[in-house]
């Protein structure tokens, strides 16, 4: 079954104008509108365009409760409380959101458990967990570029982020050495980068030493410097990371979170590129359009760049303080125009589906030789005959597919659907092997 879905953005203050409107197809609202939810989360569940198609439901969320084994098949129908799993949005950054980092599934059980027993409410400001579950994600760069935090540094890279700092203070016209004095003596030891975060989130958010906000205004105003020495032609060895303390300290004055962006990844994502965000990894996102898909939770541990609630005993045991590379998702690529993104959870598999109209003949092809493709190549009108672009793709659980691009006619199993720019839809497992006959580009989140 294909149950078309809408929903209406979320308007939060970091989000874009534009860029949901511009990418989708619509007049933009002028609000700010930084993410459309696709899905079944209780916060803002999608919107079914035909309730009668579904038993006169209205919401997704809603349709899963009354009928969970039509809508997710038997599999995901079998617990005692059944739900989607995933969570599929279109995100438009203009400004930075919060450093954060989410808990692992055993962590977030226990952690709503007790939260629970304490007798605090789930909407409580100060509550870390709302909910049982875990919340890695993945992202997929829309925009030409997309700008992020991810993960902490190697320590060599960050040694050398301070060096640059000394030799821009000593070149400064009032030398402070000792606010960077500080920031490297929290930095030795063997737990260095747990100590250095817990003090600058303790001492920057309330401590009575002053020495995080002497730090904080320091670093700050030597990013500053470092953009006249660039425009006067001096070479710099870290200019995004000094742009990114420029753009935070503009968005979060005085926030000590300026400095711990200084201690992670700064990532710079091109068109296409991905980002899978794990349990414990620490992760802002500065800027830019996107795809992301998660596992359905709200439990969210935040770092700094926000003026909400972050309890710090309870970040330090969730956070990951290891060392990484930039944690990119390389794609699986299961046939011409279908790229697969398949992180090491059971929550979700992301599917990105793209055709040209120069590719009809060997997309096509490739459709009409795989299995299914005969009976798929039907469904689609004779794709391969009129020499539509095909695209094939095998569901191993409940789907959401959204077209940010062009044009297609999905069939399945048992039905087909039109879905062009802008549109969404809700596909039931059982629809099975899908084709996607036309040109553009459609995303698409499923269970592995």
């Amino acid at each position: 079954m294909f149950v078309g879905i809408t929903n209406s953005p979320r308007h939060y203050a970091w989000g874009s104008t534009t860029a949901i409107a511009g990418l989708l197809g619509y007049d933009p609202s002028g609000t700010a509108e930084a993410e459309l939810w696709l899905g079944a989360h209780p916060g803002s569940p999608s919107v079914i365009i035909d309730p009668e198609q579904v038993g006169g439901h209205h919401t997704l969320l809603d349709w899963i409760h009354a009928a969970p084994e039509e809508a997710l098949g038997a599999a995901l129908a079998a617990p005692a409380a059944p739900r989607l799993p995933y969570l599929l949005k279109i995100l438009a950054a203009a400004g930075p959101l919060s450093l954060q980092a989410h808990p692992t599934a055993d962590r977030a059980r226990i952690g709503f458990g007790l939260e629970n027993a304490a007798g605090i409410p789930q909407d409580a400001a100060d509550r870390n967990y709302r909910d049982p579950f875990h919340k890695p994600e993945v992202i997929f760069a829309l925009s030409d570029t997309f700008e992020a935090l991810c993960g902490f540094r190697e320590p060599a890279e960050i040694r050398g982020i301070l060096g640059e700092l000394r030799a821009l203070d000593v070149a400064s016209d009032d030398p402070q050495p000792g606010a960077l004095d500080a920031l490297e003596r929290h930095l030795l030891g063997d737990d260095a980068l747990r100590d250095c975060v817990d003090w600058l989130l303790r001492d920057g958010r309330g401590g009575d030493s002053g020495e995080v906000a002497w730090l904080v205004e320091r670093v700050v105003a030597l990013a500053v410097s470092a953009a006249d020495l660039a425009e006067s032609g001096a070479i710099l060895d870290y200019p995004p990371e000094l742009a990114t303390v420029r753009d935070l300290a503009r968005a979060y004055p005085g926030d000590p979170g300026i400095v711990i962006s200084l201690l992670t990844n700064r990532v710079s994502l091109r068109r296409g590129e991905v980002l899978y965000l794990p349990a414990g990894n620490i992760h802002a996102y500065l800027s830019g359009l996107g795809v992301e898909l998660m596992a359905a939770s709200d439990n969210v541990l935040r770092g700094g760049l926000s003026p909400k609630h972050i309890d710090v005993d309870e970040l330090l045991e969730v956070l990951d303080f290891t060392p990484l590379p930039v944690p990119y998702l390389p794609p699986v690529l299961s046939s011409p125009g279908v790229s697969e993104y398949r992180p090491d959870v059971d929550d979700f598999v992301l599917v990105h589906i793209a055709a040209e109209a120069a590719d009809a003949g060997a997309g096509s092809r490739a459709a009409a030789a795989s299995p299914g493709g005969k009976g798929a190549d039907a469904g689609a009108g004779a794709g391969s005959r009129t020499g539509v672009p095909m695209r094939q793709f095998t569901l191993t659980g409940p789907a959401i597919a959204i077209c940010t691009a062009g044009g297609f006619l999905v069939a399945g199993a048992g039905a087909s659907v039109a879905l062009k720019r802008g549109e969404s839809v809700y596909i039931t497992p059982d629809e099975g092997t899908l084709t996607f006959a036309g040109v553009g580009e459609v995303f698409l989140a499923t269970t592995p």
